[in-house]
């Protein structure tokens, strides 16, 4: 049989731009937008900063290679992905698959640098884009809770590959290339959860994009990556999930099994990419529909915080036991403190909505909280069930009065157009390191990134 390696590289050399469905399209252009935007928020933080220190540092005098967004320095390809990865991830906007995913971090910085060296136009650009997103959340798609109880962090076990496939794409790899450059990603995949456990900070996309680049240098130099790298009994699968069979130890609603024949199956025609949601708050994944959903149900029904005797929310088992319920860091079941879920849901409540520039601090108070939110996040309950789906919880909010009134999340509410976005994420314009003006040629570039000669004059708008 040919290996699950071969077949997704198959499909990504063959892929062409005329192959991508509307919506595909509309998300890539939107996925870019997020990611452009988190990196301008980041680039202001201390950990954006201090990424960027250290390229410039580690790498100076690099005269070719890619450019580091905002700052505009030159370095190698994987310093420069490695400092915009840094710089996203710290903005807080992230797209996230499976709520422990967030494949932005990785594929946009890889593409930029790729784009820069081959100047690419917009079409090659969203093209690689959908490759990579594809291939990493067909990777993920069934293994991501039993992978977390292994240890690891799947954004970047994952991160590498969607980085490798989209950088790839972009360097015209041909078939055997890009087979490799898949196989190389898995000895150098990586993502432990113990350190954050224990007081440190996590290594994560960044450094998975780092290495995603040195594959595809590897790759292009001829370096043989192997054939069953994957599904192989020393593979990949048998090393992140303790099994080549597709066995299951934990999963978001309760299977036991996957098959490694459905991760290939239907390439082109089912599309996981489109499952990928949007993320405007920069909180924990899981607790956007919370503030959404709840918000919705207060204005269907006029509810105010002064109405609310308690709420309850039946929510998915594993997004009350973050990251892992082998490894949890916090019970949202059990707490009711700032940057809990049961926070989350009194904001929705109070204030419909949450702010879109609170920096990306998930378990931490703010002076600017509302007295009404800390009273009233005392009187929800969180019950974890394995029949709900992901950022689809159901709402009851009880009033004073004796009655109740409920709302069923989808988990695809955060599953918007190009301009859904645009509307959504035009609040940030005031904490950006530009003007409104500026931002709007980006939010115009991404739109019109399918008509573009070079994708990399993106790069250059993002300049401050």
């Amino acid at each position: 049989m040919t290996s699950m390696s071969r077949q997704l590289a198959q499909w990504v050399v063959q892929l062409k731009y005329t192959d991508l469905p509307p919506a595909v399209v509309d998300r890539a252009k939107g996925v870019s937008l997020q990611f452009m935007s988190s990196v301008l928020l980041g680039s202001i933080t201390k950990p954006g900063r201090d990424a960027v220190e250290m390229i410039c540092r580690e790498e100076r005098g690099v005269t070719q290679g890619a450019t580091i967004l905002v700052n505009g320095a030159t370095a190698t390809k994987g310093g420069a992905a490695f400092a915009n990865s840094e710089m996203a991830f710290a903005g807080g906007k992230w797209d996230t698959y499976k709520m422990l995913m967030h494949p932005g971090t990785s594929v946009l910085p890889a593409v930029l640098a790729a784009a820069e060296e081959t100047h690419a136009t917009g079409q090659a650009m969203i093209t690689a884009i959908a490759a990579g997103y594809e291939v990493a959340e067909r990777l993920a798609e069934e293994v991501i809770p039993t992978l977390m109880a292994r240890g690891f962090h799947a954004s970047p076990v994952f991160g590498i590959f969607a980085a490798a496939v989209a950088a790839g794409k972009l360097m015209h790899l041909d078939l055997e290339q890009m087979n490799s450059a898949i196989a190389l990603c898995v000895s150098m995949a990586g993502g432990n959860l113990e350190g954050a456990r224990s007081g440190g900070r996590a290594l994560r996309e960044g450094v998975a994009v780092r290495n995603a680049m040195l594959a595809v240098a590897l790759a292009r130099q001829g370096h043989v990556g192997g054939e069953t790298v994957l599904e192989g009994e020393a593979g990949f699968y048998h090393a992140y999930i303790g099994n080549n069979k597709g066995l299951l130890t934990h999963s978001f609603e309760g299977a036991t099994r996957m098959s490694f024949a459905q991760i290939t199956a239907g390439l082109g025609q089912r599309w996981v990419f489109l499952d990928t949601l949007y993320r405007v708050y920069s909180i924990s994944g899981y607790n956007i529909a919370h503030i959404d959903v709840t918000a919705a149900l207060c204005n269907a029904h006029e509810i105010q915080y002064r109405d609310v005797e308690r709420i309850e929310a039946v929510v998915n088992w594993l997004e009350t036991q973050y990251p892992s319920p082998a490894f949890p860091t916090r019970r949202e079941d059990t707490i009711h403190k700032a940057g809990s879920t049961a926070y989350h849901l009194a904001y929705a409540v109070v204030e419909r909505g949450f702010p879109l520039l609170r920096e990306w601090a998930p378990q931490t108070a703010s002076p600017d909280d509302p007295p009404a939110v800390l009273d009233l996040m005392q009187r929800v309950t969180i019950t974890p069930s394995h029949n709900m789906p992901l950022f689809g919880p159901k709402i009851t909010i009880y009033t004073k009065d004796g009655r109740s009134y409920s709302a069923q999340g989808t988990g695809r509410e955060f599953i918007w157009d190009y301009e859904e976005l645009v509307r959504r994420m035009r609040g940030i314009a005031p904490g950006l390191p530009m003007s409104a003006a500026q931002y709007d040629r980006i939010i115009e570039a991404c739109r019109t990134l399918d008509q573009a000669p070079r994708a990399d004059m993106l790069v250059g708008l993002m300049q401050c």
